[in-house]
């Protein structure tokens, strides 16, 4: 019989105040991160694509406070803001950006093609969708390994319809893998909107044929994504397979930088961020629960900032790739006598 997918509308519970100053200081961060990023993109110190996470910083540093050592976490080009969240240094992340060799790649992955073995980041991928069966690979070497650790694999409501998904859907369900899908429904995948894109708008529900368990979120809540991602880790790590969580969650920006996002109206973009914004609706809390003054909450940005700017300096600073990396980490055929 299969599984009834729910959709969380209670208020979360509430968190404490080193806790909700840890989801501030971590979502200003990739926030301001980015905010740089884009005036380097549009200097032309930053080439090819490059994907702004600008509105959706709850929903990793939400999940992100759910996983411990040894949980893996993989996405797809939209990667900056994950890659904070693990714990990645801005330096290494900015200079990848500029295409320089103290980027986390050796400045040859560049905005969507960002690794980090040390902090169980795989990616970073450029291609639709191929992160949700790579995680999913992920969650099997975990059970087959017998740890309790998961993985999270992030895609978004675009990525939703591609079939390689439903593919790691059956398998992840089939052998009970510790895996986390979050869909990250921003509204418009790459500029057409879910409801002109999908029969099934309801993103959480499309676990229901192979029975996996799923919920829709809040994801402009950092405490609601908190809340969600622990039932979902919690399920997952005690044995009982996969699950799905739809973050109903807002990008401020196009879907790259090369995209002006005439498909949607100023009206709509300035309302999400007037009465829904992630950032601000935790300072508010935090004002209104008496964890920080408003004085205080300008000294954290103010300190966010100098971090960024010391990023975006070494990011300029850096030298370019030797031409002798050019084949290194690259797998190549053995010759043969």
């Amino acid at each position: 019989m299969a599984t009834k997918p729910k959709s969380s509308k209670k208020a979360p519970a509430k968190s404490s105040k080193a806790d909700m100053l840890e989801y501030y200081r971590g979502m200003l961060l990739i926030r301001r991160f980015e905010e740089k990023a884009g005036q380097l993109y549009g200097m032309g110190k930053i080439a090819g694509f490059c994907h702004l996470y600008i509105g959706q910083e709850a929903v990793v540093t939400g999940m992100q406070a759910c996983l411990k050592d040894g949980d893996q976490v993989i996405t797809g080009y939209r990667d900056h803001g994950h890659m904070l969240a693990c714990g990645l240094d801005p330096k290494g992340v900015m200079a990848e950006l500029t295409g320089r060799s103290g980027g986390l790649s050796k400045g040859k992955g560049g905005s969507m093609h960002m690794f980090s073995r040390e902090k169980n980041f795989f990616g970073g991928h450029g291609i639709v969708g191929a992160q949700v069966p790579i995680g999913t690979g992920l969650a099997f070497a975990n059970k087959y390994k017998g740890g309790d650790n998961v993985s999270v694999a992030y895609f978004g409501d675009g990525a939703a319809n591609q079939g390689q998904v439903y593919e790691a859907f059956n398998m992840a369900s089939l052998w009970d893998l510790p895996v986390i899908y979050v869909i990250e429904n921003n509204q418009y995948a790459m500029g057409t909107s879910v409801a002109r894109a999908s029969a099934e708008v309801e993103l959480f529900k499309r676990g229901i044929s192979f029975e996996i368990e799923g919920e829709a979120v809040d994801g402009m809540d950092v405490l609601a994504v908190k809340e969600a991602g622990e039932r979902a880790v919690k399920y997952a790590r005690s044995g009982k397979g996969p699950y799905i969580l739809e973050m109903k969650t807002y990008r401020y920006r196009g879907h790259s930088m090369s995209d002006p996002a005439k498909y949607r109206k100023r009206e709509e973009v300035d309302d999400i961020r007037s009465h829904h914004d992630p950032i601000e609706g935790l300072k508010a809390q935090l004002v209104e629960d008496g964890h920080a003054t408003e004085d205080e909450l300008k000294d954290i940005d103010k300190e966010i900032k100098g971090i960024v700017k010391d990023a975006a300096d070494f990011s300029l600073e850096s030298p370019e790739p030797d031409p002798s990396e050019l084949w290194t980490d690259v797998l190549r055929e053995t010759e043969t006598a």
